[in-house]
Order: C-alpha cells, then structure tokens, then sequence
C-alpha cells in the first residue's frame, strides 16, 4: 500500500465514524508557543484537551507533520526520522478508551489488510497514582490480540507538567518467524500505533489532578506503518524515500547508517526550509543550520568535494510535494548551497584557530567557552574539526 493510500484509508475510516478533518499543518507552533517545532499531533490541541471546546467538535483525525531532535543520534537505524508525519485521532470528552481500541483494531486488520495474528498490545499495568488499564486489556482479550502489562513504558506525557494518562499501544511482528516473546523482550516488535487515556494533568510537584474531560489521544507514525506494509526492513524503504534512494547513493557511495542520516537531515532541512525557517545562530534556524552541518560533516568525511548542489532537484520536489508546500526548489537549493558555504568558511577559519599552540591537546570546558565567546565557534563545531584531524 502506498503512503498517500494509506494516508486516504486512515482519514476515510475515521471520518466515516464522525470524525472532522483538522486541516492545515505546519511545523511551527502557534505565536506565542514556547517550543521551536510540534513534537506531536496532540500539541496544537492542548487547549482543548484541557476542555475549550473545539470548533470541529469532539472527534477529531488529522495528518501532523513532526519534527523530533531528541532522537537525533538515532537516526541512521531502521525506525527513526527527524521529520515525519503522525496520523492521529482525537475524542475531546467524547467516546472512551474501548472505542478507540476498537476502532484501530478494525483499521489496521479490516482497512490495512494485516494478519490479527501479527499484532501485540501493551497496557498500563498501574502504579502508585493510578490502577491497571483493566478496560483495554478487556478489550484486547476479547479481541485475541495478546496483551503485556507494563508500568512507565504505557504512561504517556508531552513533557514534565500537563495533559497524560495511560496508554495502549500496538505493535507489529517484522521477525521471520512466527510471533514470539513479547514487545518489551523482542525489538522485532515493532510500535505502530499509541491510543492515550489523557485524563489527568501533571502538576509541577508530580501529582495529578483530573482533567476538565477524559479525552483519548492516538498516534500512528505514517512512514514507519507504510514501509512495514511495504515490505521495507527500515523506514527508508517506505515509497516516500524513492527519490532519494535513487538519486543519493550514486552521488555520494556512503555506509548505510550514514546515507540513512543524510537522506533523513537533508529531507527534513527542505521541509524546515518549506515551513519558511532559514538557518540562524538561535533557535529554529540553529536546528536547521544543525542538521546540514551534520550532513556536511558526514560527505566531506572522505570527500571534501562533495556539495549539496550536486543534489538533483527531483529529491528536493518531491519533499515540497508531498508535505504540500508551495516553496520553489530553486529557492530550497539556495538556501542549501549558503548554508554549505558559510559552514566551509567557518571550518578554515576554526581549523586556524584551533592550530595555534594554546588549543594542542585536550580542550577544557574554559577553552571551549572561549572558543564560542572570542572566536564564534560553537562547541558542536570544535569537536567536528577535532574529529576531522
């Protein structure tokens, strides 16, 4: 199945059971929002989970695209992305846990055509604040899907204070053999699809008080559910990487870890850029100028002659089209090929700096702070030319 397919079948499904389509997505918060990037298809919606009413209603399904960097040093395995979509579903106050349940069993086996043999469930199996998750193990239970009970790995919460709850979540078996074991002893297992309990807020003490509303909240990754159904071994083998595993590996011959990395930090810097974000010092241009400098770092690893402007445009066009943004590829590539330059000049400029005597042998914390302070070169950056030596 393909992504744009199963994209299609996921909202169908759900706005035949009376849910709106929220239109619309970006990965800048709302003005005035602190954080750079949305993290997760429920952040725009935190207001109404804490009860204002939305103007769609209480049921609600939308495609988010995300952007995550505390998984940064990940990416290069087979499960995370930087940027990535969420298909997701909401009940503000609405049906409770069991439906949801229910309703995602009968997508991913009657809508996605899987084997209910292949799937795994886990549940929250209580703590000191709350009970065990009793309805949706029921609910599993009566559905023949086998199901573990777990305590952290099924609370879920967007940060330190706020919207959380309990949470099932679904996997799906990727081994070569029948399905053994269960999702916490067996990677071959793998999570597609998370339906949160958001009932309570977290205060900043720890504890939890109720929510105006119980509220259901879920998240199925798009690229990681449509390489599986693809067949891939990673998500880069889903279809929305084509462009680049045809383009990529001829340009520059990279180990597959590190052609995942700069597949992955050059697709998601075009959907940054598409967004309007433009490299900077601070904030969302400084994740930007980030992910280029590790690409950078990664091809003149052994080739200092590698550009991205040998970069085909057709990778680049087929991000924009895909994530629905207007921005002109030309535009993209410009941007692209400033940033790389400016890297390059502050690279000599470092390797200058740091071949003076003062900066041989280990650097302190005091040498790196004045680095940055005296010479503009961030600590990321000195530890790129030290490795380069």
């Amino acid at each position: 199945m393909k992504t744009e397919q199963l994209i299609r079948t996921f909202v169908e499904y759900f706005e035949e059971r009376g849910h709106r389509r929220i239109t619309g997505s970006t990965l800048l918060p709302p003005p005035g929002d602190p954080i750079l990037f949305i993290t997760a298809g429920m952040h725009p919606l935190t207001e109404y989970l804490e009860g204002r009413p939305h103007p769609l209603g209480g049921r609600l399904v939308n495609v988010q695209r995300c952007l995550r960097t505390t998984d940064l040093e990940e990416v290069g395995d087979t499960t995370h992305l930087t940027v990535f979509e969420m298909l997701g579903t909401w009940s503000l106050g609405d049906y409770e846990g069991r439906a949801s349940l229910d309703w995602g069993y009968g997508l991913l086996t009657e809508g996605l055509g899987i084997d209910p043999g292949l799937l795994h469930a886990t549940v929250h199996g209580g703590d000191e604040r709350t009970g065990p998750d009793t309805a949706s193990q029921r609910l599993w239970q009566e559905r023949g899907v086998p199901v573990e009970l777990t305590g952290e790995d099924n609370w879920w919460s967007n940060g330190p204070v706020g919207p959380c709850g309990p949470d099932s979540e679904v996997f799906l078996w990727t081994g070569d053999t029948p399905p053994i074991s269960t999702p916490t002893r067996d990677d071959r297992w793998v999570e597609v699809w998370n339906h949160v309990m958001m009932r309570h807020r977290r205060l900043p003490d720890g504890s939890l008080v109720p929510l105006p509303q119980r509220n259901i909240d879920t998240g199925l990754g798009v690229e990681r559910l449509a390489s599986l159904l693809q067949g891939g071994s990673s998500v880069f083998d889903c279809d929305v990487f084509d462009p680049w595993r045809r383009r990529v590996p001829s340009l520059w011959p990279l180990d597959e870890p590190s052609l995942r990395l700069v597949m992955d930090h050059l697709r998601s810097a075009v959907v940054v850029i598409g967004d309007g974000v433009r490299p900077a010092g601070t904030g969302r241009g400084y994740v930007l100028r980030r992910l280029l400098r590790r690409v950078l770092t990664v091809l003149w690893r052994d080739d200092p002659s590698r550009s991205l402007g040998d970069l085909p445009d057709e990778p680049v066009t087929h991000a924009l089209d895909h994530f629905r943004q207007r921005r002109d590829t030309a535009d993209v590539r410009r941007v692209l090929l400033e940033e790389e330059h400016r890297f390059g000049r502050l690279l000599r400029r470092g390797q200058q700096v740091l071949a003076r005597p003062r900066f041989r042998g280990p650097l302190s914390d005091e040498d790196l702070h004045y680095l940055h302070d005296t010479h503009g070169l961030p600590r990321d950056l000195v530890l790129t030319i030290l490795r380069r030596e």
